[in-house]
């Protein structure tokens, strides 16, 4: 077992998904641009703000799986976008909390910081053995 394949069990060695070769994040980022064009047609009307925050939440998804994929695999590395997402989880919980308002950015700052640097040192263990065969 490589060194690749044990880093993320769930792709394959060439950074193929489990459910290849089925385009389920293609067709996640395509419903979700519908859902987003449907919901700016629509955008007066409350069903139509629905339509916009689900066709982000998709497109987002089918965005994350694929820099997950690439990053646990060594196919490119995507720190910055992986330490983004804990980062505003954590804002928008302390936003919810009525946190103080300088807590806000500070907190968010620091998981980003903090999730970078496990990011970076995880593709840095994977990306030499994709190298190297």
């Amino acid at each position: 077992m490589s060194a690749s394949r044990s880093a993320a069990p769930h792709a394959s060695a060439d950074g193929r998904p489990p459910w290849h070769p089925f385009p389920l994040t293609e067709l996640s980022v395509f419903i979700g641009l519908v859902l987003l064009v449907w919901g700016v047609i629509r955008r007066d009307d409350p069903a139509g703000r629905v339509l916009l925050v689900c066709g982000m939440a998709l497109g987002s998804l089918g965005g994350l799986e694929t820099a997950l994929r690439e990053h646990f695999t060594g196919i490119r590395s995507h720190s910055s976008v992986l330490a983004g997402l804990p980062a505003v989880v954590v804002a928008g919980a302390l936003f919810f909390a009525r946190a103080p308002s300088v807590a806000i950015p500070v907190a968010g700052a620091v998981v980003f910081a903090a999730t970078f640097v496990v990011m970076r040192r995880a593709h840095r263990k994977v990306a030499p053995a994709r190298r190297l065969g």
